[in-house]
């Protein structure tokens, strides 16, 4: 392959800044790939992400609007605009890593199910886990998952993505791993309204913990395993994401339990909870897996119930085993 770079990512956002801040600090020269050229310009001048104001980009990030053929292309779009963002993939034999975290509210289908039905012959890789884009960029210790079904590509990203202070496991369940990381946004804001709200430590823990337990069953309802969700794609995701200021997500559930206005974005970045609570719910029906928890948070989202009468809902449940 013919290369123009080694690293190619895609969006200009935190997560996108971070991971372009990160690699080329290991000595790569990057591409940055914004949406279009009036913001490509705008980075190029400022040397800075308005998503990421604190991180000011090394000369070996190269900021520009058209997608290079690459070694390795990352691709950190929200997930609405991962079916056009494909679109823009050159012609080519590029390693592909997923970044973005949801499922497609059309379709209801995951990144990695995305990739497969549009390039099935490209090699297509999922980058999750428990990490905040600023600390990732401030190259501060931290650990992902790096899931594909080739265990030789698998073994070829971790080789040329991980660095001293990110460590990257592999994983052989794309499907697990891109799902723990969409359903951890719907859970956080669950666990944001329940301590917004007043209900306290011992209610937080409790949703997360049957939260984790109705992510698992979704995971194996699709054909992937579970352990995948006791790991960093899942658990370690979650607990992140539930209890850490810096999250988008709990962010918004804090607000929906203190009875404010909650918007689709926050500091111009989406928060992919809200969008994802109805498409997951709605992939869970469609393989019969009940997810109370989330079903819970797409009626509070959709102003089909309050926070009282979800309460009263997920606790007056028929008493069984835990499983």
């Amino acid at each position: 392959m013919n290369a123009s770079f080694e690293i190619a990512v895609i969006g200009t956002g935190a997560w996108g800044t971070a991971l372009a801040a990160l690699i080329a600090g290991q000595g790569h020269d990057v591409a940055l790939i914004a949406r279009d050229a009036t913001r490509a310009a705008a980075i190029k001048s400022s040397r800075r992400s308005p998503h990421l104001p604190g991180i000011e980009l090394a000369p070996s990030i190269t900021v520009m609007e058209t997608v290079p053929a690459a070694r390795v292309t990352l691709l950190c779009c929200p997930m609405q605009h991962l079916r056009a963002t494909i679109g823009r993939l050159p012609p080519g034999d590029t390693e592909l890593v997923l970044c973005c975290k949801g499922v497609e509210r059309k379709t209801l289908c995951l990144g990695p199910e995305i990739a497969a039905e549009l390039i099935p012959a490209r090699a297509c890789a999922v980058l999750t886990g428990p990490n905040f884009a600023h600390e990732i960029a401030a190259n501060l210790p931290a650990a992902s998952v790096l899931a594909a079904r080739d265990s030789a590509l698998r073994a070829d990203l971790i080789e040329r993505l991980a660095t001293p202070r990110w460590r990257l496991y592999g994983s052989a369940d794309p499907i697990g791993a891109a799902l723990g990381g969409a359903a951890k946004n719907v859970i956080a804001i669950a666990a944001g309204a329940v301590i917004g709200f007043g209900l306290g430590e011992n209610a937080r823990a409790a949703l997360i913990t049957r939260g984790l337990a109705e992510i698992a069953r979704l995971t194996t309802g699709l054909g992937g395993s579970a352990e995948t969700i006791s790991g960093l794609a899942g658990l370690g995701d979650l607990i992140l994401t539930a209890t850490g200021g810096a999250s988008r997500n709990y962010r918004a559930g804090l607000a929906l339990g203190r009875g404010e206005a909650i918007a689709t974005e926050a500091d111009g970045a989406v928060i992919e909870g809200i969008s994802t609570a109805p498409a997951l719910l709605g992939r869970a029906q469609s393989v019969g897996c009940e997810m109370p928890v989330t079903e819970a948070v797409a009626d509070l989202l959709g102003g089909r119930i309050t926070i009282p009468e979800a309460m009263t809902r997920l606790l007056s449940r028929a008493a069984r085993d835990e499983r």
